[in-house]
């Protein structure tokens, strides 16, 4: 089994090529897709009580899991066809939030950053 972004990729990237989808995977084809898998996950917690969402039982953990990798798999191909480095990516939109969301002023706090 692959346990790194790398070797997952690979993997992902073998996977499409023997079942010649690439000619499949636009990016605009992948974001629908991945779109698709999210609303999959959302139907599993729809009906939840907040407590309810924290407590899945090996059956519902099961479900959306499966859901979570497809949402992964999709996210991971749409990156690979458009040539962007997701952790790259990741981190700089970190490093932009924490300029937009500063500790002191939002702490606690779930307001938007053009609420202060």
């Amino acid at each position: 089994m692959s346990d790194s972004l790398a070797e997952l990729r690979a993997r992902i990237n073998q996977f499409v090529k023997e079942r010649d989808w690439d000619q499949f995977h636009s990016p605009k084809n992948l974001a629908m897709a991945m779109i698709v898998e999210a609303a999959e996950l959302v139907e599993h917690f729809q009906w939840d009580t907040l407590e309810e969402s924290h407590q899945l039982d090996d059956e519902k953990r099961e479900q959306v899991g499966q859901e979570l990798a497809d949402t992964f798999v999709y996210l991971l191909r749409i990156a690979e066809v458009t040539g962007i480095d997701l952790i790259d990516a990741a981190n700089r939109k970190i490093d932009l939030n924490a300029q937009k969301y500063p500790v002191e002023k939002v702490k606690g706090s779930n307001k938007k950053y053009t609420a202060y």
